[in-house]
């Protein structure tokens, strides 16, 4: 282990959906190099597939523009972060035999519902590979979308990271494959995210620009990584992703166990746990129901409602995933908006009381008391969000200057190689913009609203009485 040196570059590769992004980092936090590639899929009545070769060759150029202005003999090591649930088969080289299944692929229903899955996990989509591929399956091996990139940087096979190997089943908390009904031979070794897998090979390097001879580390998920890019590392301490949907990380010494099976946990490099969840709400509900519209014009009309007595639970799509499982949930409002300003306010509003409900499962769970909250993803634009969402909370919210996720897998590749680990490269690496408080004159005045969207979830028969009882215990008496 080596002290924090600011003039080391730390370099992350996040490959996505929509593109591929890297991001080079010196040691003090400040991006020296980025680039960003765009990718194609393939959708269709339940199909999303892309092409893993194309994943590579977008990683690759943005890697080539990232590091366009960087000495090479500055740069430390790299990693990379992946979609989550997002599967292909390769051969025994490590070579693709098959499209890769993205995580919203839906077509392993059926084998989802045999395993007990969602089907938006990876063990459903092999299942599914071995129903509709039997002979291409036959003698190859599962991976997942970051072990392509992985494999191309060293040059040869290298083992799966335990981050994105969870949801093809892998226990990430007696570290290893638990029996499956899979081939001989089909699931991949597996790491700790953070271990060394090799270094750039020649021909990497040239396609990259990467230096050979590079640290390849082994990284973890998009939604994992982008916690690290918060900052979010220490024991108590979360981070609230509000993009398209509200998706919350949190870190804990201790494994949380929940029986309804609505959060799971990651392995942290560090030995530590990653208990987190996804909802179906977000703002997501904001694009579907203003197409076209200025937002942030919608949102300044909308403080004027604040709060509103229009109660809206504002589902992206059907069904709820966290803070319960409810299949059949539907988005609704309670309350005939005076106009689309307020319109526009209860759903901003419904999702902040979401985003409490959330915390007070986690809470019932035993998490650790919540030290410090960062707020990240796409809706952190709008400071006026933050703002409704600090006030719904009751606490101070954190804002970062690069929450991205190639960004933390740049924080994880620094943490291999400083005294102290992960939480001393975060503490090294992680730019706080902003801290906004909740407003003295704002308090108190969600409770009414809170407490009528638990009775309503409640009546409704999706929220569990036992959550019900212990987010209403949790509101000061009013």
């Amino acid at each position: 282990m080596v002290g924090v040196n600011g003039d080391d570059v730390w370099v992350g590769f996040d490959v996505g959906t929509q593109g591929a992004r890297a991001v080079a980092v010196s040691g003090d936090g400040r991006v020296v190099g980025r680039g960003e590639a765009a990718l194609r899929g393939r959708r269709e009545a339940g199909r999303h597939e892309q092409d893993p070769a194309a994943w590579w060759e977008a990683a690759a150029l943005a890697s080539r523009a990232a590091m366009a202005g960087v000495a090479p003999e500055r740069v430390r090591g790299v990693a990379t972060c992946a979609t989550s649930g997002t599967v292909l088969l390769v051969d025994r080289e490590g070579e693709p035999l098959t499209p890769g299944l993205m995580y919203d692929d839906a077509r392993a229903a059926e084998q989802a519902a045999r395993v007990d899955m969602p089907a938006s996990w990876g063990l459903p989509k092999l299942a599914w590979m071995l129903d509709e591929w039997p002979d291409l399956a036959r003698g190859a091996r599962a991976a997942h979308q970051a072990d392509v990139i992985t494999h191309r940087l060293a040059g040869h096979d290298v083992p799966a990271d335990s981050s994105h190997a969870l949801k093809t089943g892998y226990d990430v908390e007696r570290e290893r494959w638990p029996a499956l009904d899979l081939p001989d031979g089909m699931l991949p070794d597996v790491v700790r995210s953070g271990t060394l897998l090799g270094e750039v090979c020649a021909a990497a390097a040239a396609e990259t620009g990467l230096p050979p001879g590079t640290p390849v580390v082994a990284g973890m998920t998009d939604g994992c990584a982008s916690q690290l890019a918060a900052g979010a590392v220490r024991e108590g301490s979360w981070n609230s992703v509000l993009g398209t949907t509200l998706v919350l990380k949190g870190c804990s010494t201790r494994l949380l166990h929940d029986p309804a099976g609505v959060l799971y946990s990651h392995r942290s490099p560090d030995g530590s746990w990653l208990p987190g969840g996804a909802s179906s709400t977000g703002a997501g509900v904001l694009a579907a129901m203003f197409p076209g519209r200025d937002l942030d014009e919608l949102g300044a009309r909308a403080t004027r409602h604040q709060p509103t007595s229009v109660l809206a639970y504002p589902l992206v799509s059907r069904g709820e995933r966290f803070p319960f499982a409810a299949p059949d949930a539907e988005a609704f409002m309670v309350g005939e908006p005076a106009g689309e300003a307020q319109r526009f306010a209860a759903l901003l509003q419904g999702v902040a009381l979401v985003e409490r409900l959330c915390f007070d499962y986690v809470d019932l769970l035993g998490a650790p008391a919540v030290r410090e909250l960062t707020l990240t993803g796409g809706a952190t634009r709008s400071r006026r969000w933050s703002q409704l969402r600090a006030d719904v909370l009751g606490r101070p919210v954190r804002l970062v200057e690069h929450p991205d996720a190639a960004f933390g897998m740049a924080v994880l590749t620094a943490s291999t190689r400083q005294r102290g680990g992960l939480a001393a490269a975060a503490a090294s690496m992680v730019r706080t913009s902003e801290t906004i408080g909740p407003r003295p004159d704002m308090a108190g005045r969600f409770f009414e609203p809170y407490l009528r969207l638990v009775d309503e979830l409640e009546r409704r028969g999706w929220l569990g009485g036992v959550l019900a009882e212990h987010a209403r215990s949790r509101v000061p008496r009013i």
